[in-house]
């Protein structure tokens, strides 16, 4: 008996247990069946003025198929039959769901037809999926809720508003949101004025357009003196942090600059400085480089596909090689026998220029070819109201290590020493058993291979054309002229700094005073400076 009892209880136990899981999983369920009742009940009587409020009723409800239903009744897929009091949602497959759990229905009726909508209940409808919007598991259709909530400030979706800050948990979304209940409470016309003052001092934390010219609207309509001045401060702050973040964005755009500028004269630094040669067709090393890109991404849409982010990591030792043997074909087969002759120089690879640019065109065409961005270079992000697009921030890191590997391979590999001795005193280090005419070549090799490379980076930002180098070989030779000659870190500093001091004058000058006004500021330094920023020791020596 003692072990019936037991055994009852147990059962006892399970039952109870299998009846509250089973309460708590319907309940909400019914919970939702019951909130959609009321609304549904009024698509029954199939009239405008119901039907506005079942759509209100519907998008308060909180209930999880509530944006659903709106969207069916949007698109003519919410039925109704007035006779038998029956609603149900045709889902894309024709199925009929029932409206409270869109799970499918036992025994569909027939006899249905669409809930009769005007423009004005479209309207009203589109107005409250955004709103429903709000509350969405996509965090990025909350983000454009919110903004679509506060460019309409209606006062009607300021319940809903609230309703989302309360159960928001991402910070960036929670900020819109707020931003937008602020806007909201700004637009109100019976709101109080502490109400609006409040609104104005968190709008005043904001930066955008948007929000400046809601102030600035708010600003033209307002007659009570103190919103009217606490609308002019805010507006005021938010002037001087743009323009704060103007000059921020400037100088991120000269840092972008800069760095195109470094990768492109880098190599012109190295065999100027070595070899004291003025290689015009140093520019068309930048473009090989870009071509090269080109026809490694071709291959991959053609043969890989899928791995075409690998395009640009296989592009730049390929286009290092390639631009450094012809930089080396060039030097054993023109330079080297016009050393100290700085002016035919000059013409001869002027000439090799012209002769590299109609190659590319006989070969590629004279019109742009199109390189992709591998994805991770694709988009871009805000930091503290700046932005900053992959494609540059990347830029900028690889000529941070580009110019990190040849300081490397300067100081502490053998072809660096025998080349800053070269540079430094070229009859010392001949008599010291330095091949010179090994060095030139190499060095030659090595600043062609570096401008191949910079027209990979560059291809990503420009359009690659055979006339691509020219638009940077002045600027080039500007940078190692204001820099020093043959010097590295001048290098780096000079085009930093002219890419910086570009950026900021543009918006004042224009882009065209711009590059004039810094020309004759460079003319005016080299007067001063002959040798550059930062002159090698040792150069006077072999002069």
């Amino acid at each position: 008996m003692a072990a019936r009892s037991k055994l009852g209880r147990f059962f006892y136990s399970a039952l109870t247990l299998v009846a509250v899981l089973g309460m708590i999983c319907v309940a909400p369920f019914a919970a939702s069946a019951n909130v959609l009742d009321a609304p549904l009940a009024r698509l029954e009587a199939d009239s405008f003025s119901e039907t506005t409020k079942a759509i209100e009723e519907i998008a308060r409800s909180g209930a999880p198929a509530a944006a659903t239903l709106l969207q069916a009744m949007a698109d003519r897929r919410l039925l109704f039959d007035p006779t038998t009091r029956t609603v149900a949602v045709k889902d894309a497959a024709g199925k009929l769901l029932d409206p409270r759990t869109l799970q499918p229905l036992a025994s569909p009726p027939s006899g249905l037809s669409p809930v009769r909508i005007n423009n004005r209940l479209r309207g009203l409808i589109d107005a409250e999926l955004g709103t429903l919007a709000l509350v969405s598991p996509d965090r990025a259709k909350r983000l454009e809720a919110a903004d679509a909530v506060f460019k309409s400030r209606k006062a009607s979706d300021l319940e809903a508003v609230e309703l989302a800050i309360s159960r928001e948990r991402d910070s960036a979304v929670a900020t819109a949101l707020r931003k937008a209940h602020s806007a909201i409470q700004l637009a109100k016309e019976d709101a109080s004025l502490s109400v609006k003052l409040a609104a104005v001092g968190e709008l005043g934390a904001f930066t955008d357009t948007d929000t400046l010219g809601l102030l600035n609207q708010t600003l033209a309509s307002a007659r009570q003196p103190e919103l009217r001045a606490s609308l002019e401060a805010a507006i005021t702050r938010i002037e001087h942090q743009r323009q704060l973040l103007a000059g921020v964005q400037n100088v991120i755009y000269g840092l972008s600059l800069g760095s195109v500028l470094l990768l492109a004269a880098i190599g012109l630094a190295i065999t100027f400085g070595v070899m004291g040669v003025i290689n015009m067709a140093h520019g068309e090393m930048v473009m090989l480089g870009a071509y090269t890109t080109f026809v490694v991404q071709e291959a991959f849409r053609t043969w890989a596909p899928g791995a075409f982010d690998l395009s640009l990591p296989i592009a730049i030792p390929l286009a290092f090689g390639f631009t450094g043997l012809v930089g080396i074909a060039i030097e054993r087969g023109i330079i080297r026998f016009l050393y100290g002759r700085p002016l035919e120089t000059l013409l001869a690879t002027w000439g090799v220029s012209l002769v590299l640019q109609q190659a590319v065109r006989t070969t590629f065409g004279p019109t742009n070819r199109e390189v992709g961005n591998p994805s991770y270079m694709s988009g871009g992000f805000e930091v503290f109201g700046v932005s900053i697009t992959w494609g540059r921030l990347w830029i900028i890191v690889f000529t941070l290590v580009v110019f990190a590997g040849l300081q490397l391979v300067l100081r502490a590999t053998r072809l660096g020493l025998e080349m800053r001795a070269v540079t430094q005193n070229r009859r010392m280090a001949g008599s010291m058993g330095i091949r010179s005419a090994r060095v030139d070549a190499l060095t030659f090799g090595l600043g062609s291979g570096i401008a191949g490379i910079a027209g990979v980076a560059l291809s990503q930002i420009d359009n690659v054309s055979p006339n691509l180098g020219q638009s940077y070989i002045v600027d080039s030779f500007m940078v190692v002229v204001f820099g020093g000659v043959g010097n590295l870190w001048g290098t780096f500093v000079s085009a930093f700094a002219l890419g910086i001091a570009n950026k900021l004058l543009e918006p004042v000058a224009g882009a065209v005073l711009a590059k004039i006004f810094i020309l004759v500021l460079l003319i005016l330094f080299i007067q001063k400076r002959p040798r550059g920023l930062f002159a090698l020791k040792g150069r006077a020596v072999e002069a």
